[in-house]
């Protein structure tokens, strides 16, 4: 299931907005400039799954987001709680890092808990099925798969070298949510 949880300051009992509702997610988030929408998900794929495979069955998306965002590089991520790199994986991406070009990740299956720290918030959106999300460049955030990763994610980048990232040297990950963690 999709969420969005609106913390005020580096202090995460201080929960300011939080919903379920799609709608109400696209909307909150279009307010700070990050793109969320929905996109169907009926091809059965499942984590482990070729890239190949995954850009076939949403070609169509695909194309559409090229033709219309100038997108030169696209990738897949497929990650299973049996893959051998898994924490290596996670690691990189908890750590607050900002990136050049909009970040954008599509999520055929599974779910992943990106964090915007936006002015003097952070945004935790928990993407699930379905849901893709354009981080604007240069927004601070760090993306959590949890310690059990079973996801695939379609990945779009402006830079064909692909994904880049400048870490901030900041701790406040560390004082928020982590995916599937209590």
């Amino acid at each position: 299931m999709s969420m969005l949880q609106v913390y005020n300051g580096n202090d995460m009992t201080n929960l300011l907005f939080a919903t379920n509702n799609k709608a109400k997610i696209a909307t909150a988030l279009a307010e700070v400039g990050v793109r969320y929408e929905q996109w169907l998900t009926d091809s059965g794929l499942q984590p482990g799954a070729s890239q190949d495979a995954v850009i076939a069955a949403y070609q169509k998306d695909i194309d559409r987001l090229i033709d219309s965002d100038g997108y030169q590089a696209v990738d897949v991520v497929s990650m299973n709680p049996t893959h051998p790199q898994k924490d290596e994986f996670r690691q990189k991406f908890l750590s607050e890092h900002t990136h050049s070009e909009d970040e954008v990740r599509f999520f055929v299956a599974g779910q992943g808990l990106f964090s915007l720290h936006i002015g003097e918030n952070v945004y935790e959106v928990l993407c699930s099925q379905g849901d893709l999300i354009s981080v604007p460049a240069n927004t601070p955030h760090w993306f959590d798969m949890g310690p059990e990763p079973s996801f695939i994610a379609i990945r779009l980048f402006n830079n064909p070298e692909g994904w880049v990232a400048n870490f901030t040297g900041s701790d406040i990950a560390d004082h928020f949510n982590r995916l599937g963690e209590d």
